[in-house]
């Protein structure tokens, strides 16, 4: 899908045809959508789909005039009974001499950020300023996301203590995974602001500087935290395998005790029910003092079970 949109008034409109200043949206674009934007902008299809590639990693490259900008953003998934899942897609942005040009292989939010809710100081015609807006957008949904994922691994957490189930611990891996997907976007994109800090790229403006310095500060936040997230879920999930671990020991050391109560009485039964003379076969009351024998035999087991913390 193709959207075109350009700044009037201040104010950003859709419009149908690409011109001067027009910001150009590529969202899952098709090959006949490359080509025509390519043929009309002067950009090679291959820059083009740079991005649509889920393995490409954050990069600046340039080729014919065009300048690349490669980085990853967050996205979030629903899937049956597990949630959803977040995890990071490439965003390309390549500026030519008159427009700028995004493209993404799935609808992302960052792009929904600029065309669906009015951003301060926002203009298509002012290419790199709008760059670093995208990026500052980018590294803020980031640290929205991470917050996403440390209120869903508590409420998993509180799920946890009460069932104890795969379901659970499921949930607590996909996120822990997601975080080292964030983690892993997240250094790979300061690269791409690193390079880009030490590329004449905010040198005319200083307001520009100050906007990626920002943007520089954001990362590291977002940076910092899915450490802190990731630290804090991988020894969560740690605790809790030792607890249901232990919580199994606790189970086959009852059922073991419990074994061992069933069978007194089966083997004094069993040694009453031979076919070979046993004590009181002929006693009135044999019966009865078999029966007091097992009782009495099962009851001191059990209590010196309970006396040693068996039970």
């Amino acid at each position: 899908m193709v959207s075109i949109y350009c700044t009037e008034d201040g104010v950003l409109r859709e419009v149908d045809a690409v011109t001067p200043g027009a910001w150009v949206d590529l969202c899952a674009p098709t090959e006949e959508e490359l080509a025509h934007i390519g043929a009309t902008l002067s950009i090679d299809t291959d820059l083009l789909r740079a991005a649509l590639d889920e393995e490409e990693r954050s990069r600046i490259d340039f080729e014919d005039g065009h300048m690349l900008i490669i980085v990853d953003t967050p996205t979030v998934e629903m899937q049956s009974g597990r949630g959803y899942t977040y995890t990071t897609i490439p965003f390309g942005i390549i500026l030519t001499e008159n427009n700028i040009v995004t493209v993404c292989l799935k609808e992302s939010a960052l792009a929904r950020a600029f065309s669906e809710t009015p951003v301060r100081n926002f203009s298509t015609k002012k290419q790199r300023r709008m760059t670093l807006q995208l990026l500052y957008r980018n590294a803020t949904l980031f640290l929205y996301y991470l917050r996403e994922v440390d209120k869903a691994s508590s409420r998993v957490e509180n799920e946890l203590h009460i069932s104890m189930k795969n379901k659970e611990l499921i949930q607590m891996l996909g996120l822990e995974k997601s975080l080292v997907y964030f983690s892993t976007s997240l250094k790979g994109n300061e690269l791409v602001l690193e390079r880009l800090a030490r590329m004449e790229f905010v040198s005319r403006y200083p307001e520009d500087a100050e906007l990626l310095e920002d943007v520089i500060i954001e990362n590291k936040q977002a940076i910092e935290m899915s450490n802190i997230y990731r630290d804090i879920l991988s020894g969560t999930m740690d605790a809790f395998a030792s607890v249901i671990s232990n919580n199994l020991n606790i189970v086959m050391k009852v059922l073991a005790s419990v074994t061992i109560i069933l069978t007194i009485p089966s083997i004094i039964f069993g040694l009453w029910g031979t076919n070979v003379p046993v004590p009181l076969e002929n006693s009135p009351l044999g019966f009865l003092v078999v029966i007091l024998i097992a009782v009495g035999l099962t009851a001191v087991s059990v209590l010196l079970m309970i006396k040693k913390g068996w039970l």
